[in-house]
């Protein structure tokens, strides 16, 4: 499974590649303002120039025809680009028009196993089921992230699956036993799978043994 960061926060991206695992980003308007960004193009070319995988990329049209121009002019930015369109009439029509076209295609903003079929079937090269999403309603979010991976396998799609509206790391070790082919996360969650208390702990206790071994404690 691979990581991707969901932010538009430069720092916070390089620190992550710097680690050595994250290989994407998912990012959208919201997020780009949020990192204090005022020019959307730049804010991805940047993005693109530091991570160099796929960086997924959210039109704001709600026609079919917007989505479809503004998929071609942002898919020109830089080839490491992917076009988030969300699952609707519109975003359909678009994105099976646009796999045609070799553009790559996120659907985003999915919410059912009947959505994920039809971005497959549309051409898509990924699906985001919204695991947080789902879970806050009652829903069982990274099910549906199993069913998916289950059926696209079947079925011999060659759509990967990212986990998406990561919330927690335990949400991603769901996604790893349920087969998504990606989690895309926040940096505070990366952190976290980082992070364990044990560790902390032992490594003091190694340092302060070390410490005594060279007759400095």
């Amino acid at each position: 499974m691979h990581l991707y960061l969901d932010t538009a926060d430069i720092d916070q991206i390089r620190k992550g590649v710097k680690l050595g695992v994250v290989s994407g980003v998912t990012t959208n308007p919201s997020l780009v303002y949020k990192a204090g960004w005022t020019d959307y193009k730049s804010a991805v070319q940047e993005i693109c120039s530091i991570v160099k995988g796929p960086v997924s990329v959210e039109v704001v049209s709600q026609e079919a025809k917007g989505m479809m121009e503004e998929a071609r002019a942002i898919a020109k930015w830089s080839e490491h680009v992917v076009i988030k369109i969300p699952m609707c009439d519109a975003g359909l029509e678009a994105m099976s028009v646009l796999s045609k076209e070799n553009i790559r295609v996120n659907v985003t903003l999915c919410f059912s196993l009947n959505q994920a079929l039809l971005g497959a079937l549309a051409g898509a090269s990924y699906v985001s089921p919204f695991v947080g999403r789902l879970d806050d309603v009652g829903h069982d979010g990274m099910g549906l992230v199993a069913e998916i991976v289950s059926c696209f396998d079947r079925y011999g799609f060659g759509t990967q699956v990212i986990a998406a509206s990561i919330r927690h790391p335990l949400h991603c070790i769901a996604a790893a036993k349920a087969g998504a082919h990606i989690a895309t996360i926040p940096y505070g969650v990366l952190t976290q799978m980082v992070n364990h208390p044990l560790t902390t702990v032992g490594i003091a206790r190694f340092l302060e043994d070390s410490q005594k071994a060279a007759g400095k404690g």
